[in-house]
């Protein structure tokens, strides 16, 4: 297979596994497992596969247009470093895949946390294997939504709960910044693709733009990689489950932070503001971190800690600016991935075994489970950096670095005293894990008898703890070629040399390693009893500032802020609120409308007095008064004045040379006259015989008052802006363009309707999906009004008035009201072939002549709106069998459908085509896929009016019936 087509395989497999596996029934866990196993290790074949193209010095890419306008492609990009971090991706994938079919209970949904776990996977890799910048933001920002799944599976648990929202909102703000940070790094640039970003680091760090840019990245990097102050999340995230913990916070999601510092050290690094940033966030998180872990008495919350320090040493080491620094960080994350991981498997077989995880009820559990034992120790060890385990050599490095940056920075002189200090902590807090967990006097009182755990369930384990060994005994023929591949596809030229051998002789890192050691174990000695007794079970020293509460704080005053906000600008009444939006526009528009229409009058730029269309004008502005005034006393009046300035704006369009604006506004008056007429019913009476108190009606004028200003303030400034664009000399702009190029590129004399359905076809299908959307709201607002199902089964012929004839007007009992539609009927049946024939001529000549699918929607729905007034809502509905919802659907998946046409032929979504079909009689017929595209439009315009008048009809139909059932009872009670 070629190697572009491995790596789209690798990428697009998590995401097909996702949606394969939540179809499986909720007690599948076995079929559920298989399937996330089985796509954890054919994604880790593929790249695996590509080892040798990813480390051959060119990267493997794979690329396809998605906005070419903006210069953004989708990129699959895989080089050594990528390489590196797919394989710990997919790998410990594939090992806690495994690990969670046995730990998670019969119980729990498993098929829905296996489809998050490999919607998080295939995030994951999209991210570390983007060869574009905003495609990278969007996997950042899809890692932050499926780790809150992930870590809220359980959501009956507040803590969960209250941990996913608190990871989603602090990560989540930091994917804010870093998108505006891309986008800016991308214009300094000049492109958004990878490799061209790679090599501007000269022009990036010298642009005026270079601070803002590396704060907004680097506050997304510190955010997701729980960096000090945005530490708080990640220990409260361990109420997820305990196989997500080992991955989401050992070798993937904290990870993806330190890929991005490590990915754009090359361009981002070198400058004063990047060693103060980042340095100082790596120490204060490494010493807080493991400051923090010696007094968890929660074996996860000592591991999150303890994670928490060692992203801090990782994000250190990158602060530094060394490019040494740079291959010990990229080393210390792999076997950090390796022996923290396993550590959290270790920790959740003993909380799945024993029932709890609190140290302080675990004692000697070596005896019960030996293997488990021994593996959690070597793993532990690891972490604490014994000799002949890989956590030594990345220690050893990054003790190198700390003696061999001392200078004039602050940092780098006091860097070798903390490090030491730190790698004290971190042997502190694992001898701590291994004695109070696995020696001492058997525990008592315990939820479970302890003892091992099911084969497989240890198997995952033991194969990180032998990679651990392997990469410590033999790091040159394990980690040694992988790590140089990566060192070089970061650093380029600047690698520097180094080797990975386990002795280094009598030096400075060997004796601070030494020191730590020792430190740590007389620490312990000396300070571990109380640290075991200690009951708060938080730090000294810093458990008066807990962060988690100070977030909560601040979230709950943004709630009481918003709800005050809401208090004084919101209201129940729907008048108030628009007349806010208004000012807003009002504010916004109106002065620069105005003062640019009277400059241009001034100027004696007008144009000639015509008194028909003043006159037109004149009718319109005084329709609209009227029906201002007539709604006070009138509603009926009001609508039918209403709709007479419709008309006139109709004229209006035709005056200025605007058939389809024209033919759209006449349609669309038709339709919203009649559904206000229909909607009048749901307003409430007003009762005449009781005037309203003085106060009340001095409010309602002062009010009116004040809307009569909005309205013409708003009004004179739209006028003005509209009389400037109208009146301003002819420049070379984008509206030239599209009269010019309608016809070349698109195929259509049209242009307004090639603007909706070509050139801004992309506008126009969130328009429809807008529509669509607005039709089932009134659906679902009204529904409840909707006649019983037994009501709507009775024919219509069924439906007689005769009770009611009689007893309002007295006529003959063979007299019914519904013959006096008679005519009306026939007229409507006649006429209705033709309005279908109107739209389908409509809708055909729209890319040429005023028309289209929009306006040939509207004229077929005036079809059936004819038949609902004349016949009613049940005849309608029992014959033609309208099913609008199922219209809704359709319109969107052909107009979806039409824009994706055009990806088999390598353009982008929504690029359309034209030719001329030769027919026998008729000659050449043009042609444009853009007009399946319209078709859509036309069919969710259907649906969607439909769908309105449909609760409309059905809320009218309500009130007649109840006022038929009135007046049968009415003359059923009058003496025969």
């Amino acid at each position: 297979m070629p190697p572009h087509l491995l790596l789209v395989s690798a990428a697009l497999l998590p995401f097909l596994g996702s949606a394969a596996v939540i179809a499986l029934p909720g007690h599948a866990r076995n079929a559920a497992a298989a399937l996330a196993g089985f796509v954890t290790l054919a994604g880790l074949a593929c790249i695996v596969l590509l080892y040798p193209q990813a480390t051959g010095g060119e990267p493997v890419v794979a690329a396809m247009d998605w906005l070419p306008s903006l210069g953004v492609r989708l990129v699959l990009r895989l080089d050594a470093l990528s390489w590196i971090f797919a394989v710990l991706v997919l790998g410990i994938g594939a090992l806690v895949v495994l690990y969670a079919r046995y730990y998670m209970a019969a119980a729990d949904p498993v098929p829905r946390l296996f489809c998050y776990f490999l919607a998080f996977v295939g995030a994951m890799l999209g991210l570390v294997l983007s060869g574009n910048l905003i495609q990278l933001v969007v996997f950042w920002e899809m890692t932050s939504v499926v780790s809150f799944l992930l870590i809220g599976y359980w959501s009956d648990n507040a803590s969960a709960r209250d941990g996913a929202r608190m990871a989603v909102t602090i990560t989540a703000a930091g994917g804010l910044c870093l998108l505006v940070g891309m986008v800016l790094l991308g214009q300094i640039a000049g492109s958004y693709e990878l490799d061209t970003v790679l090599g501007a680091g000269e022009a990036i760090r010298k642009s005026p733009l270079y601070l803002p840019t590396l704060v907004l990245i680097l506050a997304g990097a510190l955010t997701k990689s729980a960096q000090f102050p945005f530490h708080i999340w990640l220990p409260r995230a361990m109420a997820a489950p305990t196989p997500i913990s080992a991955y989401l916070h050992s070798a993937t999601m904290v990870k993806a932070g330190i890929f991005l510092m490590i990915r754009f050290w090359p361009v981002l690094s070198g400058t004063e503001s990047w060693y103060w940033i980042v340095g100082t966030a790596g120490m204060a998180t490494m010493l807080v971190g493991a400051w923090s872990a010696i007094f968890q008495h929660d074996l996860k919350g000592l591991l999150a800690y303890s994670t928490i320090s060692h992203l801090g040493l990782i994000t250190l080491l990158l602060g530094l600016g060394s490019p040494l620094a740079v291959v010990a960080a990229i080393f210390h994350t792999v076997n950090h991935a390796t022996f923290k991981a396993s550590l959290f498997m270790a920790a959740g077989i003993i909380d799945h075994e024993t029932g709890t995880r609190d140290m302080r009820r675990l004692s000697g559990l070596w005896r019960a489970m030996p293997y488990t034992a021994t593996l959690a120790m070597v793993a532990a060890a690891a972490m604490a950096g014994v000799p002949l385990l890989n956590g030594f050599l990345s220690k050893e490095m990054f003790l190198a670095e700390a003696v061999d940056s001392t200078g004039a920075h602050p940092i780098n002189t006091a860097l070798p005293f903390f490090a030491t200090v730190a790698s004290a902590f971190t042997v502190l807090y694992s001898l701590r894990f291994i004695r109070q967990t696995f020696f001492g006097p058997p525990a008592r009182d315990l939820p479970h008898a302890p003892h091992e755990p099911a084969r497989w369930m240890r198997i995952p384990i033991e194969a990180l703890v032998l990679v651990c060994i392997a990469i410590g005994l033999v790091p040159n023929l394990t980690i040694g070629p992988i790590l140089a591949g990566a060192a070089r596809s970061v650093l380029g030229d600047r690698t520097p040399d180094y080797d990975l051998a386990i002795w280094h002789g009598f030096n400075a890192p060997l004796a601070m390693s030494v020191l730590a050691l020792a430190g740590g174990v007389a620490l312990y000695r000396i300070f571990g009893r109380r640290i075991d007794t200690n009951p708060r079970g938080g730090p000294w020293l810093l458990d008066r500032f807990d962060g988690g509460h100070l977030f909560e704080r601040a979230m709950t005053g943004l709630v009481l802020g918003a709800r005050r906000l809401e208090t004084i600008l919101g209201t129940e009444r729907l008048q108030p609120q628009l007349r806010l939006i208004f000012l807003a526009a009002l504010l916004a528009a109106t002065a620069t409308g105005i003062g640019r229409g009277v400059d241009l009058f001034l100027q004696g730029r007008t144009t000639a007095f015509d008194p028909a269309f003043a006159m037109l004008w004149l009718t319109g502005a005084a329709c609209a008064l009227g029906a201002a005034e007539r709604a006070k006393y009138h509603r009926l009046s009001a609508v039918i004045l209403l709709g007479g300035a419709g008309l006139v704006s109709c004229l209006t369009f035709l005056w200025l040379s605007a058939p389809d604006l024209a033919v759209t506004q006449i349609l669309v008056e038709i339709v919203t006259t009649v559904m206000l007429l229909l909607g009048l019913r749901w307003l409430p009476k007003r009762d005449e015989a009781i005037p309203a108190p003085l106060s009340e009606r001095a409010r309602a004028r002062r009010r009116r008052l004040i809307d009569l200003g909005i309205a013409v303030l708003a009004g004179s400034g739209l006028a003005g802006l509209s009389y400037a664009v109208m009146t301003r000399p002819p420049v070379e702009g984008i509206s030239r363009w599209f009269v010019e190029e309608a016809y070349p590129k698109a195929g259509g004399r049209n242009v307004v309707n090639v603007l909706l359905v070509d050139f801004r076809a992309f506008d126009t299908l969130g328009e429809i999906c807008v529509l669509g959307v607005v039709g089932l709201t009134v659906f679902a607002l009204l529904r409840r009004f909707r006649p019983a199902p037994d009501s709507l089964e009775r024919p219509a012929q069924q439906v007689r008035f005769d009770a009611i004839d009689r007893a309002r007007e007295g006529r003959e009992p063979g007299h019914t009201a519904s013959d006096a539609l008679l005519v009306p009927r026939t007229v409507i049946t006649w006429l209705s072939p033709f309005i279908v024939l109107l739209a389908l001529h409509l809708f055909l000549r729209g890319h040429d002549l005023p028309g289209g699918g929009f306006a040939a929607g509207i004229a077929l729905t005036i079809a059936f709106m004819l038949q609902y007034l004349a016949r009613g809502a049940e005849w309608v509905e029992e014959r033609l069998r309208i099913r609008p919802i199922t219209w809704i659907g359709l319109g969107l998946l052909v107009s979806v459908l039409a824009g994706a046409m055009s990806w088999p032929f390598s353009h982008p979504f929504l690029t359309a085509a034209f030719a001329y079909w030769e027919a026998p009689v008729l000659g050449k017929v043009p042609l444009a896929s853009a007009l399946i595209f319209d078709l859509g439009i036309m069919i969710l315009v259907v649906g969607s009016s439909v769908l309105m008048l449909v609760a409309l009809a059905h809320q009218s139909l309500r009130r007649t019936r109840a006022a038929e059932s009135e007046a049968e009872r009415a003359a059923a009670r009058e003496p025969a």
